[in-house]
């Protein structure tokens, strides 16, 4: 229980009606979440508009209404308190209602398009292994301090995430490594948060349906680097042509890491092979369980963040040479009779082709790279085709399938990705709507030493068809297809 008093500090409002020591029992923006003694937020979403439900709110108990316009009627029973942007409020609000919990802990966040996942998961498994207790927020599942608790978003909305923060302070958390998706950066969900260090992983073509242009998305993730307070750190890619450009107008201290140009931690690939990596680190010979330069990025920006964070070197990379990674990101497994198995949540160009090099420079001769590859339904168009190239470039076979389809006709989506297979290619190429079949088909073409790449879903158990969400396991029903040979 709190007062409307306690919680506005910090937040810009334009006009309050009624008195600031009304007690507040919860902080919602979803209406049907209302219950007696509610601050009701009315936030203009992309589907949805709250100021639609302000007058059922009051009906429900929401004793304080904060909106950018005023209904046309103001009940007797609800204060009212107007704002510029109600999204940027809800998280403010949020985090003064739990009592700012990202300043009392060390929060480091993650952002870029590909390889947030691995590198907040790898913080998390090494400080843990370090001895801190720790909080995750990430796209495969959040944790405190062991204790899984169910990821629907990259990043929770800013109740769902200042409660969870919270939940980390009561059981002693120290840090807490979160991705920091672009949504969550132009939505407002990370304002009011005090983070102790950011990380730039790297930018390319995603979620051009949501921003609807490049200069937008970069705008999106440099947002998060100029929010960041002047004791944090800002850590960029310095192989990334966009890494300088999170750096500028930044507050933090300015760091970058790297594995060709000039950078403040560097790191050198000796070997890379299906068994994992050795890695020259700042000078010292390490061997990771990782496979690909693109996690010979990813183990550096960790190792970097938690020199950063005041660890000493080489507890560190001897805590990083025994992890794993995050599920679902180049999954590897062998069939009975010797077919290579990967998995991974590659869903952009850039990331399935960062997939597809790393199995080129490993294999080892006249190995077939077979691909299977969808697109989600729902999501940014233009990368379709462009994906469906990439895997054909890289790849001796490749199967177009479904993703996660959504409410779109999956076979429209795959005659999409068609027209990016070049004339040159389409003799390597075929096209099977269900995503198992085509799987049981990859490994009916497979012979032993034979490489399958399975992209697109990764640690996801389910496919949405139609708004359900049916159990899909890409792991298990390459497991299932593997077991049939024998």
């Amino acid at each position: 229980m709190r007062f409307l008093s306690d919680i506005l500090e910090g937040l810009a409002f334009t006009e309050l009606q009624g008195a600031a020591d009304v007690e507040i029992t919860n902080v919602v923006f979803d209406s049907r979440k209302v219950v007696p003694g509610s601050l009701f937020v009315a936030v203009r979403g992309t589907a949805v508009d709250g100021h639609d439900y302000i007058e059922q709110a009051v009906k429900d108990g929401a004793v304080v209404i904060v909106c950018e316009d005023l209904p046309g009627h103001t009940a007797d029973e609800a204060d009212y308190l107007m704002v510029a942007n109600s999204a940027a409020a809800l998280a403010m609000l949020a985090s003064n209602f739990y009592d700012n919990p990202s300043a009392k802990l060390k929060l480091v966040g993650v952002t870029g398009t590909n390889g947030k996942t691995t590198t907040a998961t790898l913080l998390y498994q090494l400080f843990r292994d370090l001895g801190y207790k720790c909080g995750l927020l990430s796209t495969v599942e959040n944790q405190i301090n062991g204790k899984v608790v169910p990821s629907t978003h990259t990043t929770p909305d800013p109740v769902a995430l200042n409660a969870l923060l919270d939940q980390m302070l009561a059981s002693g958390c120290d840090y807490c490594f979160m991705e920091v998706s672009s949504h969550a950066v132009a939505q407002h969900r990370v304002d009011g948060l005090t983070f102790a260090g950011g990380i730039f992983s790297n930018l390319t073509h995603d979620h051009l349906d949501y921003h609807k242009t490049f200069d937008a998305y970069l705008k999106a993730k440099k947002g998060f680097f100029d929010m960041l307070p002047k004791r944090a750190f800002a850590l960029t890619n310095a192989d990334d042509k966009n890494g300088n450009v999170m750096l500028q107008n930044t507050k933090a201290t300015k760091k970058t890491y790297g594995l060709k140009n000039m950078a403040d931690f560097k790191v050198k690939i000796l070997e890379n092979q299906f068994g994992g990596l050795l890695l020259n680190v700042d000078g010292d010979e390490v061997w990771f369980k990782m496979v690909g330069s693109f996690n010979a990025y990813n183990l550096l920006a960790v190792y970097a963040t938690a020199v950063l964070l005041g660890q000493e070197k080489h507890k560190v990379l001897t805590s990083l040479s025994k992890l794993q990674g995050a599920e679902g990101r180049f999954d590897y497994m062998i069939s009975p009779n010797r077919i290579i198995g990967i998995v991974d949540y590659a869903h952009t160009p850039d990331a399935v082709q960062n997939v597809l090099s790393t199995v080129h420079d490993i294999r080892k001769g006249n190995e077939k790279v077979i691909t299977v590859i969808g697109c989600g339904g729902d999501r940014d168009k233009t990368k379709r085709p462009v994906m469906a190239k990439t895997a054909c470039d890289w790849s001796d076979k490749v199967i177009l399938t479904s993703d996660n389809p959504r409410s779109e006709d999956p076979a429209q989506i795959i005659r999409d990705m068609e027209t990016g297979v070049d004339p040159s290619n389409q003799r390597k190429t075929i096209s099977i709507v269900d995503r198992r079949e085509a799987i049981k088909t990859a490994v009916h073409l497979a012979q032993p030493g034979d490489i399958i790449v399975l992209a697109g879903k990764g640690h996801e158990k389910y496919q949405e068809i139609n708004g359900v969400k049916n159990h899909f396991d890409d792991k298990e029903e390459l497991l299932n297809a593997f077991s049939s040979l024998s």
